[in-house]
């Protein structure tokens, strides 16, 4: 059975926050961490994972990943401290 992620990340001082959307989250946080690709990530050095969830149904994922890139910062900050209150780097638990 496939899973899909919908994850965030942050940089060290927690000023930039990424939405992806993944099917295999170690691995792509660890793409994330090596700076494997030009972009955004990269170019801010976001590549702390402070928060996901997982998803059985790619579209379902896609769906929310749009929905939480739509929303406002401050619903971003609410889900990472409602799991995550310390903002904890989530990449060595997985």
């Amino acid at each position: 059975m496939k899973e899909y992620y919908v994850y965030l990340l942050t940089n060290q001082n927690r000023t930039v926050l990424y939405v992806g959307v993944t099917n295999d989250l170690k691995r792509r946080v660890g793409e994330h961490k090596a700076g494997a690709h030009p972009g955004f990530t990269k170019k801010y050095n976001v590549h702390s994972l402070v928060y996901f969830e997982t998803y059985p149904d790619v579209n379902a994922a896609i769906a929310r990943g749009k929905q939480l890139k739509a929303g406002s910062r401050q619903k971003k900050l609410d889900l990472i401290n409602s799991g995550n209150k310390d903002w904890n780097d989530l990449f060595e638990d997985l």
